[in-house]
């Protein structure tokens, strides 16, 4: 079984304007309202890939209920716990010549609560696979992806790690299976500026060093390089209009998974990732079955070493 979890669920409120004026009233072109959290966007990629999998997350208010709500039309098995108090946030998202957002933040989550979370956990048993993605809320300790695989760690699970500099850094002793920085995240974690692909390579190893198993960096309109201990892999960027960048990573890190479950390859892995990640990318909300079926036609995978 695989599963995710998702600490700091919203609704995404999607406005699409054609220029934004500060101080003025602006009226939007039309409206859009989906539920977001970079769990559930896995959750649904490795849905319409007929990919079995359980979210684990947590739901707070009238917004908490919507979320519900959108979710269970996606298809997947949703075990979530319910917050005593507070709302799920709203995120604004204005979509026009440029893309702005507005993030609110999350209800408190207590200490009993999470303690649900723990128990939760239980359930995951040896050959399953955990995807902890996102921001953790400032309610919850900050090294808290740590203290999930300390948890797990005698229980042989495949962890899947998309965080950024210091939540990355605590996790890596711990050996997660794979870890998805994207291009600034890698630099800011070196802090370092990147010029070349070779570099790139470079501090991917560096990040294998530290304890990653695996390493899958994404470059946006250049594509990605997958790290392995063998291997090293380029996928190019399929070709498209970019329509939407959210949820891209998240549906990558999905495709990867499901790549690798089915096929046992990392190329295989890293050519449906891509591909999940450029069909959302080329998408009003997260990609349908068929245009990820479209995109993967498109791509060709170079093993560079």
């Amino acid at each position: 079984m695989i599963y995710t979890l998702t600490f700091n669920p919203s609704l995404d409120y999607i406005m699409h304007i054609d220029t934004l004026e500060i101080g003025k009233t602006n009226r939007s072109l039309k409206e859009e309202i989906y539920p977001g959290g970079k769990g559930f966007n896995v959750s649904t990629i490795l849905q319409r890939l007929q990919i079995e999998n359980t979210a684990f997350g947590f739901i707070a208010g009238f917004t908490g209920q919507e979320i519900k709500r959108r979710l269970l039309d996606r298809g997947f098995h949703l075990d979530l716990i319910e917050l005593k108090e507070g709302n799920n946030r709203i995120n604004i998202k204005l979509k026009g010549q440029q893309e702005t957002e507005i993030n609110a933040n999350g209800p408190h989550i207590s200490n009993l609560e999470l303690n649900q979370l723990f128990e939760q956990l239980n359930q995951i048993q040896a050959g399953d696979s955990l995807i902890l993605a996102g921001s953790i809320p400032t309610s919850l300790p900050h090294d808290l992806y740590e203290q999930i695989m300390k948890y797990l760690q005698n229980k042989d699970v495949q962890i899947i790690v998309d965080a950024s500099k210091e939540v990355l850094r605590l996790v890596l002793y711990y050996h997660p299976f794979l870890i998805k920085p994207n291009l600034q995240e890698l630099e800011e974690f070196f802090d370092k500026t990147i010029h070349s692909q070779e570099e790139i390579i470079t501090y991917a190893k560096k990040l294998q060093e530290l304890g990653a198993t695996n390493v899958l960096v994404s470059l946006g309109k250049d594509g990605a390089i997958l790290v392995t201990k063998d291997s090293i892999y380029y996928a190019p960027s399929a070709k498209g209009i970019l329509i939407n960048s959210v949820g891209s990573g998240d549906s990558m890190v999905a495709g990867f998974l499901a790549g690798y479950l089915k096929s046992n390859d990392y190329q295989e892995a890293l050519h449906l990732g891509t591909a999940c990640g450029g069909a959302t990318a080329f998408s009003e909300d997260l990609a349908e079955f068929d245009k990820i079926q479209e995109v993967y036609q498109q791509i060709k995978i170079q093993q560079l070493y």
